[in-house]
């Protein structure tokens, strides 16, 4: 296959999401059948709710810093596929994307045909497989795999990862990962499944941090926590304090304030991967201070990109917004049907000068008039504006948008992606 056609078979397993098969036999047999890549290097796990990505990122940036070959496999994208697949902070290449694809695909089909496995492995799943192999045909030393859904049965757990970090535990996925907070928590909280592993916790609420501690405790493992990290502010910039050491950041390289958290989490998991690698505390400061983290409260030109797409999401770029944003809003809002739109909405909607409500190419996406019944009484209707299409809301929102304002796009990352990918072309 050629890289259209790869992209092309791997879409046609299905919406990533709804198609999702959480079990680990499938992806077990298909990673057996190719040798097994992930046993060729050291794995960090990275479990939770929000901000796995941007710890994923300020870590990939530490490991780099430390030139530490590295792998990284995050999602979900927003322009191309090949951005799951990072190579020493690079995207693996098309040609490169298309040729593992072929492999993968012509393995699971041989497993079918086989009776090994009852149908293909799915979309999510075959490129965890891509990512794996492709890191070990690099030789990379260290991947670093972003847990898609949950983690108990998530196809990254599969890799079974010697080092695991878990942020902060929130309300997302309900129908597939319970109602409860415990329930969820407990989900993630089974990627702690080896006593040798070393695991650092993020800050959690008391409940999710009982569940995660007891899993800990259960498994043998002496967790580290980010709540014992102390985190100093000055007028140089911010200062995080472990037990082992002190490393003080002019400033982060990803916006917020809820990115502290994460920080916390990047510092003690680089702190535990020095009993494998020399990490330094300038790689560690010069991590923190240059990381990048694409489509979250990302700055380009006057629009600001973030895929707030859960509660905290939301609150924390209501934060954001609170304390950094001074110009007018003209907010583009799009989500997808099984998010508590309503929380967010009542976050969000009334930091909008104007609303733009719009519905992303997804098969999940919410429609705009299901969308308008959550837009406040109190905006005015002249305010609100309903497009049928990303494309339609951005050039809606370039007319309305006086000089000097800010256009927010938010409310989910496959609306971050797509507007991207226009905006790009």
């Amino acid at each position: 296959m050629n890289f259209h056609e790869a992209e092309n078979y791997v879409l046609s397993l299905g919406n990533e999401v709804t198609t999702m098969k959480l079990g680990l036999e499938n992806i077990r047999k298909l990673l057996a059948a190719m040798g097994n890549p992930q046993d060729n290097y050291l794995k960090v796990q990275i479990a939770g709710t929000n901000g796995k990505g941007s710890t994923c990122a300020f870590l990939e940036t530490i490991c780099l810093r430390a030139e530490i070959r590295i792998g990284l496999t995050t999602s979900p994208h927003l322009v191309s596929i090949t951005e799951r697949v990072r190579i020493n902070g690079l995207e693996i290449s098309e040609d490169n994307f298309a040729r593992l694809a072929t492999r993968v695909r012509g393995t699971s089909q041989m497993l079918v045909e086989q009776g090994a496995l009852e149908t293909v492995p799915t979309y999510f799943e075959q490129v965890t497989a891509i990512a794996l192999l492709a890191f070990a045909e690099a030789k990379v030393e260290l991947a670093i795999l972003e847990t898609g859904l949950g983690g108990r049965l998530d196809a990254t757990t599969a890799a079974r990862s010697e080092f695991v970090g878990i942020t902060r535990i929130d309300y997302d996925h309900q129908a597939m990962l319970g109602n409860f907070l415990t329930e969820i928590a407990a989900e993630k909280a089974t990627v702690i499944n080896d006593s040798r592993q070393m695991v650092v916790i993020g800050d959690q609420q008391p409940k999710a941090m009982k569940v995660t501690t007891d899993r800990c405790r259960e498994i043998g493992v002496e967790p580290r926590l980010a709540e014992n990290v102390d985190v100093a502010h000055s007028a140089d910039g911010i200062t995080l304090s472990t037990e082992r050491g002190s490393y003080r950041v002019k400033r982060l390289g990803l916006l917020g304030r809820h990115q502290i958290e994460n920080a916390k989490i990047a510092v003690l998991l680089a702190e535990s991967l020095q009993s494998s690698f020399s990490i330094t505390d300038e790689s560690v400061v010069a991590g923190l201070e240059t990381a990048k983290h694409h489509g979250r409260l990302e700055f380009i030109g006057n629009f600001l990109f973030d895929g707030a797409h859960n509660v905290g999401g939301a609150a924390a770029l209501r934060d954001f917004l609170d304390e950094s944003v001074a110009e007018p809003i003209t907010m583009i809002f799009g989500t997808m049907v099984d998010k508590d739109v309503a929380d967010v909405a009542k976050i969000l909607f009334p930091k909008a000068a104007t609303l733009i409500l719009t519905q992303p190419e997804n098969s999940r996406a919410m429609s705009t008039n299901e969308l308008r019944k959550f837009v406040p009484e109190d905006l005015p209707h002249d305010k609100v504006i309903q497009t049928d299409c990303v494309a339609g809301a951005l050039a809606a929102a370039k007319h309305v948008t006086p000089k000097g304002g800010i256009i927010l796009v938010t409310g989910s990352l496959y609306l971050v992606g797509e507007a991207a990918k226009i905006l790009n072309n």
